[in-house]
């Protein structure tokens, strides 16, 4: 579909939406929950009427879902000869993904892909009325993997074909190598979760670091991370119970499930879910003019306004960024375009670790 896109060439392909309302398979949805929930409010948009809904075999125990009794494949075998699998979650265990492997050997596997939050799809009307855009990122990409990553990932959003999710994975591994992350850092943690990611950059820092600096709004998660690291000390571990945003403020904050907890700046209740006040702040507040070398900022969505929020703190100091492109549908495209109008000087590599639907898909500025 987008094969010489650079070449300023676009033919449409029909969208997993447009084939899924056509198809006289019956449809099986894999999985319950939020992501079950998105993907039938597009159904209700196209038609889309799911024949059935299944889960894994030690999940079913007679569930029901909207109304829907909830089996195991091998009764969906003895029920159709033929049908199509919508997978409705997100996976990076590679127990899991083998499974969905194994299925999408004996039937059609589709991962549609739906915004982490907020909305709009990210179809071919999509890309044709984002292709200036697209037109002026594809130079800022620094190597011929993130060229690959780019284009294979625009057609798997668009198809959710998840052949093409695989022959686009790369390990984390290859991505710490861009970016090169020694024993002097001042690391700063947007969305610090339980401390995971913070331990991995102890790992790969045999713990020699100048600072780490984390954010965390969830009260829970925040505990968590302060006890997990605690030994650290003050000195060189600075936590904040605070949400990353472009300002000091306050914002309502809605708590879900695991990470995928959110933050709206009132003007837009996307989500839905438990809400407080929470305390936001800005990178650059926080710094007050210190150095960072490395920031990472995977925030459920508000990158954007992360980003903003430490403005100053990338034109002075040039840290590398790993930066989340796929909470928002917009954050691919949009999220570059960003970085380099803030510091133009960046090296930008687009590489998606493996996930499915397309989670973990990060860019590393350097």
């Amino acid at each position: 579909m987008l094969d010489n896109f650079e070449g300023n060439a676009y033919e449409p392909v029909i969208s997993v939406w447009e084939k899924l309302a056509e198809t006289r398979k019956p449809i099986v949805m894999y999985g319950m929950g939020d992501g079950a929930e998105k993907i039938l409010s597009v159904f209700d948009k196209y038609g889309i009427k799911p024949a059935e809904f299944m889960a894994s075999d030690e999940f079913v125990r007679g569930h029901y879902f909207k109304g829907y009794k909830v089996k195991k494949l091998s009764e969906i075998e003895e029920q159709y000869d033929d049908f199509i699998v919508v997978i409705c979650f997100g996976t990076y265990l590679p127990e899991v993904m083998d499974r969905i492997d194994e299925i999408s050997r004996k039937h059609e596997v589709v991962a549609p892909d739906v915004p982490v939050i907020g909305g709009g799809l990210f179809d071919s009307d999509y890309i044709s009325d984002h292709e200036a855009d697209i037109m002026q990122l594809l130079p800022m990409l620094s190597d011929a993997k993130s060229h690959e990553v780019f284009d294979t990932l625009m057609k798997y959003r668009v198809t959710g074909d998840i052949s093409l999710l695989r022959s686009c994975e790369t390990p984390k591994s290859e991505a710490y190598e861009l970016l090169r992350i020694g024993t002097n850092e001042t690391y700063v943690d947007l969305g610090a979760y339980n401390g995971d990611t913070v331990e991995e950059f102890l790992t790969l820092t045999d713990r020699r670091f100048e600072k780490i600096y984390a954010l965390e709004p969830d009260r829970r998660n925040y505990s968590k991370l302060r006890r997990r690291h605690y030994a650290l000390g003050s000195a060189v571990f600075e936590h904040h119970n605070v949400a990353a945003w472009n300002e000091d403020t306050t914002l309502t904050f809605y708590h879900k499930s695991g990470r995928n907890s959110a933050l709206t700046d009132n003007r837009s209740d996307e989500t839905k879910g438990r809400a407080t006040e929470v305390e936001a702040r800005s990178v650059d507040s926080i710094l007050d003019g210190k150095k960072a070398t490395l920031i990472k900022y995977d925030v459920e969505g508000s990158e954007e306004q992360a980003l903003l929020g430490s403005a100053e703190t990338i034109r002075k100091y040039k840290p590398r960024l790993i930066v989340s492109l796929y909470h928002r549908t917009e954050d691919m495209i949009k999220l570059p375009l960003l970085i380099n109008q803030l510091n133009p000087s960046y090296k930008m590599y687009l590489r998606h670790h493996p996930y499915i639907p397309a989670w973990d898909t990060n860019l590393y500025c350097i």
